[in-house]
């Protein structure tokens, strides 16, 4: 017995019943999918990117106000500034861990996807249906 949810329909618009609807309706589903993955991914890239850039600059300026600090002869207190770069730089790190983790996350997705299309593809053209999937 057929559910609602086990049938796909087809480009003419009609109900395609059984694994290949199920299986049609989940690789057009992932096909949908995949390119909003894809952006997300090149975004986080091009975000961490960013990240190391600004944690480079971060590291650069507190050295020169380190360096301008030691080359005052007049007592200027720089060291509460550097303190607010380092923590900023610290945060900066954790942005960009959290973003690599994130990452690696969708690569693992996006991976398993085209696994699974693969395998469904695979599954369709030879006619083989893995056991416990209700045949026609």
């Amino acid at each position: 017995m057929a559910g609602a949810g086990s049938a796909a329909v087809s480009g003419a618009g009609t109900p395609v019943a059984g694994p290949a609807g199920r299986d049609l309706f989940a690789e057009g589903l992932l096909e949908f999918l995949r390119p909003a993955v894809q952006q997300l991914d090149s975004h986080v890239h091009a975000v961490r990117e960013s990240q190391v850039e600004l944690r480079e600059q971060i590291d650069n300026l507190a050295t020169e106000l380190c360096r301008i600090n030691e080359d005052q002869k007049v007592a200027l207190d720089l060291d509460p500034y550097v303190k607010k770069l380092l923590n900023a730089r610290r945060r900066v790190v954790l942005v960009n861990n959290i973003l690599q983790n994130a990452q690696e996350r969708l690569r693992r997705l996006n991976h398993s996807v085209a696994k699974e299309t693969a395998r469904r593809r695979a599954m369709l053209d030879s006619g083989v249906y893995p056991p416990g999937s209700p045949s026609k």
